[in-house]
């Protein structure tokens, strides 16, 4: 294999298998040093890295096999026995064993060692460098234990737990959630799906559900989180319950649904999606009847924060991606890497790679703090999800696009990552929510949750630590206080129209803001402050689009930034527009 990447090298094209993705992302150690700590994350540090040597050898190879071998269904045996069998590729299953075995990303949050939440988020966000189909599976795995530990009954929790957060490949169980149908995708008060409920002469209850799920991943999941309305509730979310569904009933019998098809889809091809027919099928009630679709949003609200986690590694293995094909390809006698067009179109991929990353990461200690029972935290995380499921997946889809575009007719071609990264780049903002119905939420969680107060609170309190200069202190808290109360106008005001460039307003200034924070912590190097500015200034302050940029970054510091090179603080202060302190 080096031989053969040698020649490839010689031939200028240039092939970054067996590259480091962990250590050549010279940002990430850093980060999660400064939000985990320094002896915290000495010990994961090898796993780290180990990690992202095998995400672009063994991971990618395994994932781009996977790619071209979708699922398979068989319904039937040869006797026409009913088995609802699914044939995965042997890639998937290595990948399966790496994500729930190796790397415990379903099961790190529930196995009692208390492991930060950005732990999790952290191997997530290397891993779906290589693999994003199998991460959704993961996700509902992790985010159904989440629901059933917190509204179940004690005695299922005690039944499935184990189950759910093992790391024996051939003992843990996999999860799910089916919601949509086909008249109700993103109004899930339109369900129809009949839960019945039947009586013991001892008064135990046992519910059998009936319907059709239209769009069901991991559809055969050992356990499922669906939502249903019981005989007799009334119409609209009000009156829907969320039942757990087993793939096999206690006695070891297959439960009475079937798998009636596999979905052809755009991307995710290695993970399995399917249509499913309930027919009497046995489940257990979570919570209480009427207060389903508030349950069932707790586990999909994880499961936009993992789809904004995912969003945000997505861009990170399409800008490596950039970055090392532009390092070692050659044209007209330079590197591109060195050419001013070139440049400008990897800093524009780079800034919302790391307003993403930053995203999460704050996000993902906010969720720690959360649940510990942090009021403050509780609030913050309510609005921060929606917006990293909004904007950062929508970001993914246009840098995923970019980077295809440096590697220029190769990157077209299914042998490379490019295009699968691109087709898996489009799920993030149309599942668990398109952008529009996100976009909603975010209103939703100023206008009833009150949920701006305390994230505003927090943002100020990392102004107050951070310190910066003067010009940058000032125009940051000028920026967040506009941001704020636009969100804030158009909750009180009603306008939806208005709420995602509202919405995208603040991320902005949010992300930007986080960047800030973390470069003052890792001062004397101020890249993460340099590319805040660089944010406000591209993506916040007003421009006169009839004015060619006069006032670019000069080529030495656009290099600095794209090579990941340290930056002195007056450097990133150049970084600001001239009259930005006005």
């Amino acid at each position: 294999m080096e031989q053969h990447q040698e020649g490839l090298e010689g031939n200028n094209i240039p092939d970054s298998r067996n590259c480091n993705f962990f250590q050549a992302d010279k940002d990430l150690g850093a980060l999660l040093s400064l939000h985990l700590g320094t002896e915290y994350y000495s010990g994961i540090k090898d796993k780290l890295s180990d990690l992202g040597r095998r995400v672009s050898g063994e991971l990618d190879d395994l994932a781009l096999m996977a790619d071209r071998n979708p699922p398979v269904l068989y319904p039937r045996n040869r006797r026409a026995e009913p088995i609802d069998y699914i044939d995965k590729h042997p890639a998937y299953v290595e990948l399966e064993k790496v994500a729930y075995s190796e790397l415990g990303l379903a099961s790190l949050s529930h196995d009692g060692k208390n492991n930060p939440p950005l732990l999790k988020y952290a191997l997530t966000y290397l891993f779906v460098q290589a693999e994003f189909g199998l991460c959704c599976p993961v996700s509902m795995t992790d985010s159904l234990t989440r629901t059933l530990c917190k509204f179940g009954e004690p005695e299922l929790v005690a039944r499935y737990l184990p189950h759910l957060s093992s790391r024996d490949f051939d003992q843990l169980y996999q999860g799910a959630m089916f919601i949509t149908e086909q008249q109700a995708g993103s109004d899930v008060g339109q369900v129809a799906t009949r839960a019945i409920c039947s009586k013991a002469a001892d008064g135990s209850e046992s519910w059998q559900l009936f319907g059709d799920k239209w769009f069901c991943s991991n559809p055969d999941a050992d356990l499922a989180m669906v939502l249903a309305r019981p005989e007799g509730a009334p119409e609209g979310i009000h009156g829907l319950g969320l039942f757990l569904l087993p793939r096999q009933l206690p006695d070891g019998k297959r439960n009475a649904y079937r798998i009636v098809r596999l979905k052809p889809k755009m991307g995710t091809r290695s993970m399995a999606s399917g249509e499913i027919v309930l027919e009497g099928a046995r489940a257990y009630l979570i919570g209480k009847i009427g207060r389903g679709f508030q349950q069932m949003a707790d586990m999909i609200n994880m499961s936009r924060l993992s789809n904004g986690v995912r969003s945000a590694g997505l861009m990170r293995r399409a800008l490596s991606e950039a970055l090392y094909v532009a390092s070692h390809r050659h044209a007209f006698g330079k590197r591109l890497i060195d050419m001013p067009l070139m440049q400008r179109q990897l800093l524009k991929m780079l800034l919302p790679t790391e307003q993403g990353r930053s995203m999460f990461m704050h996000t993902a200690q906010m969720l720690g703090r959360a649940d510990a029972g942090d009021a403050v935290a509780q609030g913050a995380v309510r609005l921060l999800t929606p917006l990293i499921k909004f904007r950062t997946c929508r970001d993914a889809r246009r840098v995923t696009g970019d980077a295809m575009e440096v590697r220029g007719g190769l990157g077209y071609i299914e042998e490379w990552s490019d295009a699968r990264i691109v087709r898996d780049a489009h799920l993030g903002s149309i599942w668990e929510g398109t952008s529009n119905i996100v976009a909603l939420d975010i209103l939703r969680a100023v206008k009833r949750a009150g949920a701006l107060p305390p994230l505003l609170a927090h943002a100020q309190a990392l102004l107050d630590e951070a310190g910066l200069p003067v010009v940058s202190d000032q125009l940051f808290r000028r920026v967040l206080g506009r941001a704020a109360d636009n969100l804030t106008l158009v909750a009180e005001r009603g306008e939806e129209q208005s709420v995602r460039q509202a919405g995208s307003l603040f991320y902005h200034v949010l992300t930007a803001l986080f960047m800030a924070w973390e470069g003052a912590q890792l001062a004397p190097d101020y890249r993460r402050l340099a590319l805040a500015h660089l944010v406000l200034r591209h993506r916040v302050l007003p421009q006169d689009p009839l004015q060619l940029d006069g006032d670019a970054l000069p080529a030495a510091l656009a290099a600095k930034l794209l090579a990941g090179q340290t930056i002195s603080q007056e450097e990133a202060m150049s970084c600001l527009p001239s009259g930005a302190q006005a």
